[in-house]
């Protein structure tokens, strides 16, 4: 099985992330704009379009308001994992800043190359979103260490 894990600082608060991160059904408009073009919410399951085509359906598995974490599982749409379990938490770091963590675990491996690509071109994007987010709600992103 592959793990694939991103962790990267971003320049708000938890709780500002988690008030983006924790929107299930949003993540075309505040998460990943222009990355997810479409999120469809329908029960426990969100249908998600990437700018590249790709569609997957997402069940929740997680929705934890007190650790900040968010955890889904792939059952269906363009890629066909035998396995797939992924989770996103958001968490405290130095300087009013969040540790932002997104790990994924795959099979089979031969998932691993587009989904690291989609996880690195994601954590891009979803960085920028956040930090404009909390600047907009804020004043100016924070350059603290």
């Amino acid at each position: 099985m592959a793990s694939i894990r991103k962790e990267f600082i971003v320049n708000a608060t938890p709780d500002e992330v988690w008030d983006v991160l924790g929107d299930y059904g949003a993540v075309h408009e505040r998460l990943a704009p222009g990355f997810v073009t479409n999120t469809q919410l329908s029960s426990d399951t969100r249908t998600v379009t990437f700018a590249d085509g790709t569609i997957v359906h997402e069940r929740l598995v997680d929705l934890d308001h007190d650790n900040r974490r968010v955890a889904y599982t792939v059952v269906g749409g363009s890629l066909h994992p035998s396995h797939h379990h992924a989770w996103m938490q958001a968490l405290p770091e130095t300087g009013g800043r969040t540790r932002f963590v997104w790990h994924t675990d795959i099979l089979p491996d031969t998932l691993a190359p587009p989904i690291t690509e989609f996880v690195e071109h994601g954590s891009t994007v979803m960085r920028e979103a956040l930090e404009t987010a909390a600047a907009a709600r804020t004043g100016p992103v924070r350059t603290s260490p």
